[in-house]
C-alpha cells in the first residue's frame, strides 16, 4: 500500500471509530485530518523534544477555566495542578518553568491540536480510556489524578445519595465520557431522568444556578471547584457515590517513545521525591544526603537523565521550581487551596492511596 492510501485508509477508520470517541461531532473531520497529518509528518519529522528544545519552549494543553487545575489568577496568570505539571516538563528540559506556552482547550478540541503538533502535550485532565488511545492515534503517560464522576445538589433537597435522584434534570457537558457514564448509571439504577446537555462547564453551572436543572453530574474534582464558583456554595452538596472511574493524566502522540518516557519520568519524578521526603523545603539539605536512593533522584550517584536527553540534575530542577507530586498537589487542589478537597485515592502508594511510581533506578 502506498504513503497516500496508507494516510488515507488511516483517516477513514478514524471517521468509523469516531462514535466511539465523546468528543464533538464536528471535530471528527478534523480529527481524521489530524491523524493523517500527524503521520505524515512522524516520518519525517524531529523527535519532540529536540524540536522543543530548538523552540525554546513547551507547548502545553490545559483545561480552559477549572479553578485547581487550571485558571488564570487576577494578574492573569495561569496558576492549577495541570499547570505545574507542565511548569514541571519545562522546568526538567530548561531549568526554567515560565519556558511554556499555555493553550486552554475544552473536550471538543481537546486532541486535533495535539495530533496536528500545535502542542507538545495534551495535559488537559483528560480521562483515559481505550476508545481515545485506540482510535486517536494518542498515548496516556500517567495518571495524574484519580478521579471519579459524581452528582452536585442542592441541600434543601435531602438528597443523601444518588439513589434518591430518580426523576431528576441533569446537567451534564455534551460529548463527554461524563454523559456517557451518566446514562450507563441511571439505566444501570432502573432509574428515569432526563439529560440536560450543555456545551461548556460554564453553561452548565449557569443552568443549574439558574435552576434549569436540579443537579449536575462531572468528575467529583470538577464539582468542588464549581461549587466555589455558585452564588451560595454553602446550600449545596457533593453525594459520596461515585458513579464511574475518572483516570485523569496527560497524552502525548504515538511514534515518538523518547517524549512519552521523559513525560512519564517527570512525573514518576515528583511522585518519588515526595515518598523520599525531598521537597522544596528540604531540598538544600538532601542535596547532600548520603541515601542512596536519594543520590540517584537528585542525579549524584548516576547519570540517569542523559538516558532522557536531559542534564543529570533535572529531578532537582523540578522540585527547586515546582516542587514533588504533594507540594503540588496541596496548593492547588488540597489543604493549601479554597478546594480543600481530600487526597484519598491520590495519596502515596505507602499512605494507603494509588500514587506509585516506579523506582529510580
Amino acid at each position: 500500500m502506498t504513503l497516500a492510501a496508507t494516510l488515507k485508509s488511516s483517516a477513514a477508520a478514524v471517521v468509523r471509530r469516531c462514535r466511539l470517541v465523546p468528543v464533538a461531532i464536528v471535530s471528527c473531520v478534523l480529527l481524521a485530518t489530524a491523524v493523517a497529518s500527524a503521520k505524515a509528518q512522524a516520518i519525517s519529522s524531529r523527535p519532540t523534544l529536540d524540536a522543543v528544545k530548538q523552540r525554546g519552549n513547551l507547548r502545553c494543553g490545559i483545561p480552559s477555566d477549572v479553578p485547581g487545575f487550571a485558571s488564570k489568577d487576577a494578574n492573569g496568570v495561569w496558576r492549577g495542578f495541570t499547570v505545574d505539571v507542565c511548569r514541571a516538563f519545562a522546568a526538567a528540559i530548561f531549568d526554567d518553568p515560565s519556558k511554556v506556552t499555555f493553550t486552554p482547550l475544552t473536550v471538543e478540541n481537546g486532541f486535533v491540536p495535539l495530533l496536528s503538533r500545535e502542542i507538545d502535550v495534551l495535559a488537559r485532565v483528560n480521562t483515559w480510556t481505550l476508545s481515545r488511545e485506540a482510535a486517536l492515534g494518542i498515548q496516556f503517560a500517567f495518571v495524574s489524578y484519580y478521579d471519579g464522576q459524581g452528582f452536585m445538589v442542592r441541600k434543601s433537597r435531602g438528597a443523601n445519595s444518588a439513589r434518591d435522584l430518580g426523576g431528576i434534570k441533569v446537567c451534564v457537558q455534551r460529548e463527554s465520557t461524563s454523559e456517557l457514564n451518566l446514562a450507563d448509571y441511571f439505566s444501570a439504577s432502573e432509574l428515569k431522568y432526563e439529560e440536560v446537555a450543555l456545551s461548556n462547564p460554564r453553561e452548565i453551572l449557569a443552568a443549574y444556578d439558574e435552576g434549569r436543572c436540579d443537579a449536575v453530574t462531572s468528575d467529583i474534582s470538577r464539582l468542588h471547584s464549581a461549587r466555589l464558583q455558585l452564588k451560595s456554595p454553602d446550600e449545596h452538596v457533593i453525594l459520596p457515590d461515585v458513579i464511574a472511574k475518572e483516570p485523569l493524566g496527560p497524552a502525548v502522540r504515538n511514534g515518538d517513545d523518547q517524549w512519552l518516557t521523559l513525560v512519564k519520568w517527570v512525573y514518576f519524578a515528583m511522585v518519588n521525591a515526595e515518598e523520599l521526603g525531598v521537597s522544596q523545603k528540604t531540598l538544600s539539605d538532601e542535596l547532600n544526603s548520603e541515601r542512596t536512593k536519594t543520590k540517584r533522584l537528585l542525579g549524584s550517584y548516576a547519570a540517569l537523565g542523559e538516558a532522557l536527553g536531559l542534564s543529570n540534575d533535572w529531578v532537582v530542577r523540578i522540585i527547586r521550581h515546582v516542587g514533588n507530586y504533594g507540594e503540588a498537589y496541596d496548593r492547588n487542589l488540597g489543604a493549601g487551596s479554597r478546594l480543600a478537597i481530600p487526597r484519598g485515592l491520590n495519596r502515596l502508594w505507602t499512605d494507603g492511596g494509588l500514587q506509585y511510581a516506579p523506582p529510580m533506578r
